[in-house]
Formats: structure tokens, C-alpha cells, sequence
């Protein structure tokens, strides 16, 4: 039979994976109470969750896609990070187990319903951040509508030009 509090934290990692897009799987073992903690603050700083979790009540948790792309990453002592932005989230984790490189293990992550390797993630931490691509995305298509606009543009301006040359040139003619 399953403990209220068991019931609570399986309620609490259903909210949790909900809520999150991405998430990066590590192995602590080694690490003691005070160093997850500074873990912990250093990644709340960047809006991520880091909690420490047992397997079973994790895979209780997921739902069937999330559960089939975490099963393989659950083993030994897991904690997981929980974050919205993919690459935002990879390089706050690696930040933050930095100091704890020795000790604790990247092991993978899972982003949306995809599992990827702990390769993956390091690759993945190198990648600007969401807001940072969308920005770059949105002056790369403005750039082509810029030059576009001034293309349609130029034959009216230098019609303007022509026409203010004929004018100065006819008032030339008259004034002489």
C-alpha cells in the first residue's frame, strides 16, 4: 500500500513533468545534503528545479512517453532538473554541478518526450538560449522584407531624381 506522503511526491512529479519541456537526469552519489542544497539555489536563481527523487515514484509519475524516454536513465541515486527553456536549462545545470564535476553524473535528459544522451546535453548547453534564437530568427527574416522594400522603392526614387534633373535643366534653359 502506498503512504500518503508516496502519494504526494508521485501528485507533486505528475505536476512537475507537466509543467516542464526539459529535463536533465543526473546521479548525485557522493554529494552531501549542504552541496545539493547550493545546487539547488544556484539553479533556482536561473528558474530551474532540481529535486532529488526516487526511481520508482518517478516512473509512477510519468506519463507514457515521458516514462518510456526517462525508464533508461533512472538507475543508482537520481536527482533531476526541471526547466522550460532546453538550452537555458542544460548550461544552468552544468554551471551548477561544476563544482561537483567528480561527483556527479550527467547521465541524460528528456526534452518534450525525447530522450537524449548525456553527450546531447553538454551539446546542448553550448546552444544560445531560446529568446536569444527566436531573436536571431526574426532579424534574419526581417533583413530580406528590408532589402525587398528599398528594391521596390528605388525606381520611384530615382524616377524623383530624374524628373528634379529635368526640372533644373529646364530651368536652366529658360534663365539662359
Amino acid at each position: 500500500m502506498p503512504t500518503e506522503a508516496k502519494r504526494e511526491t508521485v501528485a507533486a512529479l505528475r505536476e512537475e513533468l507537466a509543467n516542464s519541456r526539459t529535463m536533465i537526469v543526473s546521479e548525485y552519489r557522493g554529494l552531501k545534503v549542504k552541496e545539493i542544497a547550493e545546487i539547488r539555489r544556484a539553479l533556482r536563481k536561473q528558474d530551474v528545479t532540481y529535486r532529488v527523487v526516487k526511481n520508482r515514484l518517478l516512473r509512477i509519475a510519468a506519463t507514457d512517453q515521458v516514462a518510456e524516454a526517462l525508464s533508461p536513465l533512472l538507475t543508482g541515486p537520481t536527482a533531476i532538473a526541471f526547466g522550460n527553456d532546453e538550452a537555458g536549462t542544460a548550461k544552468a545545470v552544468l554551471d551548477a554541478t561544476k563544482p561537483y564535476a567528480k561527483i556527479v553524473r550527467i547521465t541524460g535528459g528528456v526534452l518534450g518526450d525525447k530522450a537524449i544522451d548525456a553527450d546531447a546535453v553538454t551539446r546542448l548547453a553550448t546552444l544560445p538560449s531560446r529568446e536569444i534564437l527566436l531573436a536571431k530568427l526574426a532579424g534574419g527574416m526581417q533583413a530580406p522584407v528590408g532589402t525587398l522594400a528599398s528594391l521596390f522603392a528605388a525606381p520611384l526614387r530615382n524616377l524623383g531624381y530624374a524628373l528634379s534633373q529635368v526640372a533644373e535643366q529646364k530651368a536652366r534653359a529658360d534663365g539662359a
